[in-house]
């Protein structure tokens, strides 16, 4: 069984083409501008069968075209890996394309086999600088550096995404630091400038949680710009979400 939250049809956000979203319940990182408050708790969501699952996609597989699939989101989707490997094998029988959508931050068996099989991984780096990953998401980047690098030794394609977090993750020595250690990695097909924002705020309303970025504000679009040219210095395809 998986543990899950709740569906997306037809997203254009998450991966290539149109694609059933499918978020997933538990995260191992606690990032203070998270939008989805409710898919950290592992023991959350609805127990579903794979099988149901498959035949959403399989529903939906003329909608996709050549481009679209389906999409584990989160939460953290590596959280359930072991369910969803089994799964991932019989969606590709279907001719469906998989993408995971990750922090990178959980690694063991399951996993590495997870994204063996993926057609694609949207890999959510934080924050490149060890430090201040940790000030934003409670936890460090080492796993998640050494995802990165795990997916360009094996040659698997990946999406880079990186959200611009005022005073946390928006200094041009952070832009530039991520430039840097991640520049050169040839499997990277999409460099994706995500802007923050507050748009799950009433999320912590409801669940009695404090909102600990309250007050900051979103970014300006000079800013992102800024930002993003900083980053095609290093990067041939950024885009600006």
């Amino acid at each position: 069984m998986l543990r899950v939250h709740s569906y997306e049809s037809m997203g254009t956000f998450d991966g290539p083409g149109l694609r059933l979203v499918v978020f997933l319940q538990g995260c191992n990182f606690r990032c203070l501008y998270c939008a989805n408050p409710d898919t950290i708790d592992a023991c959350g969501g609805t127990p579903t069968k794979p099988e149901e699952i498959l035949r959403m996609a399989i529903d939906q597989k003329p909608f996709f075209g050549k481009r679209g699939g389906i999409t584990f989101s989160g939460g953290e989707p590596t959280f359930q890996a072991a369910a969803l490997v089994p799964l991932v094998r019989q969606l590709q029988e279907a001719g469906i394309h998989v993408c995971i959508d990750t922090n990178g931050g959980v690694w063991n068996p399951a996993v590495e086999e997870l994204f063996s099989l993926s057609d694609l991984v949207l890999l959510d780096v934080k924050q490149a600088d060890p430090q201040r990953h940790n000030a934003l998401t409670g936890r460090d980047n080492v796993q998640t550096l050494r995802t990165a690098a795990w997916l360009e030794e094996h040659g698997k394609p990946f999406w880079l995404r990186y959200v611009l977090v005022p005073g946390y993750s928006d200094a041009e020595e952070d832009i530039r630091a991520l430039g840097q250690r991640l520049g050169g990695y040839k499997q990277i097909e999409r460099v994706e400038l995500l802007p923050y924002h507050t748009l799950g705020v009433h999320k912590y309303e409801a669940m009695g949680q404090e909102y600990k970025l309250a007050g900051t504000r979103e970014n300006t679009p000079q800013e992102l710009e800024h930002a993003a040219e900083i980053l095609r210095e290093y990067f041939p395809n950024v885009i600006v979400n």
